[in-house]
């Protein structure tokens, strides 16, 4: 009787201490895996190969995304250690490199395709027949809009109800052909270029989608299902020695914050953004922020559990990000948060990308 009293005991403690990383994955954004494409959205075979040797190798459970949104929902558990792997854009490299490497570990994945790039034939894209024979293999097949569009860039002379219109039905369109080409509808929607605003969002939750970002940090119970963060992996993150860090990453026990909106307004380009934590796992002297651009910056903490960051300079026209990171008090691995943020240009015209 009381031997079960305390296994009860330790169990409470055991959820109480590890509850913010027993609903939360990693979940890692991948674009080329090739020796030949542009760095910056690449990582090679061998870089591949050697990651996902790790996850094997330690334990990690690699999860197909579906079944981490639906733990999301209901406030699931998921294992220690859960992984994503997710790719944008459909390359042929994912068919030709990628799979074989994950085929031969048994890892299922996520692949974002537009369809315009398919039906156009584009160089370096996989086909209907493509991502057909992936998604028999058990690859998932989700939506990643029409033509890859910037969705917050409103075209000349439309309204707001006009663009939103718009992106709705290409959303939804690019979902019904995915869904007739391979049968797959699982309304998650990575968002191009990261890009996605409060409207967007409203409009994904009222038709069941979820959608998914490019700002760091782990996934769990305390992220948006409309804003859920991914790690990039490429370029300068694409050594296994910064990826190891991110794999042991943690959701940060966020309750509320101010400012959610990554779209900033016209002159407001030195977002302030105030963030409430449960701070039972997080010690406060040791949360550091990092502003993209601008370095390390200690938040200002305005009680217990509320902190706020500010850029001290304008951020730049595009895409920026404040990142903040807390070591956990009870386990290894850090936490993590990111708010992306996008401007337009003084003259509210946009960057060409």
């Amino acid at each position: 009787m009381f031997k079960g009293a305390v296994i009860r005991l330790l169990m409470l403690l055991g959820c109480s201490v590890f509850g913010f990383s027993a609903h939360s994955a990693v979940i890692l954004q991948y674009h080329h895996v090739s020796e030949d494409t542009p760095a910056i959205t690449s990582v090679t075979p061998a870089q591949f190969s050697e990651q996902m040797q790790y996850l094997a190798d330690n334990d990690f459970v690699v999860t197909p995304l579906s079944q981490v949104v639906d733990a999301i929902k209901t406030d699931q558990a998921l294992p220690a250690k859960t992984v994503v792997i997710t790719f944008d854009d459909g390359y042929q490299s994912i068919a030709k490199m990628a799979h074989p490497i994950l085929k031969e570990y048994g890892f299922p994945y996520t692949v974002f395709v537009s369809v315009e790039p398919i039906k156009a034939k584009y160089r370096q894209m996989m086909s209907w027949d493509d991502l057909i024979q992936l998604s028999r293999e058990g690859a998932e097949i989700a939506n990643h809009s029409w033509g890859h569009e910037h969705l917050i860039r409103k075209l000349e002379d439309e309204s707001d109800v006009q663009w939103l219109a718009r992106i709705e039905e290409n959303i939804l369109k690019t979902e019904d052909e995915i869904n007739r080409a391979t049968g797959q509808s699982h309304k998650m929607l990575a968002y191009p270029y990261g890009e996605y605003n409060q409207a967007i969002e409203s409009m994904l939750s009222e038709h069941g989608f979820i959608g998914l970002g490019q700002q760091s940090g782990a996934a769990g119970s305390h992220s948006p299902l409309t804003a859920l963060p991914r790690f990039p992996v490429a370029g300068v993150y694409a050594e296994l020695s910064s990826l190891k860090v991110k794999l042991h990453s943690l959701n940060m026990p966020v309750l509320s914050q101010t400012n959610s909106d990554p779209e900033l307004k016209k002159g407001q380009w030195r977002p302030e953004l105030r963030v409430t934590l449960d701070m039972s796992d997080i010690y406060p002297h040791q949360m550091m922020c990092f502003i993209q651009g601008q370095g390390a910056k200690k938040p200002l903490w305005l009680s217990a559990n509320e902190f706020s960051i500010r850029a001290e300079f304008d951020l730049p026209a595009g895409r920026s990000r404040y990142n903040c990171t807390a070591p956990s008090k009870s386990a290894s691995g850090y936490y993590w948060f990111s708010q992306p943020w996008v401007r337009a240009k003084d003259d509210g015209t946009w960057i060409k990308e």
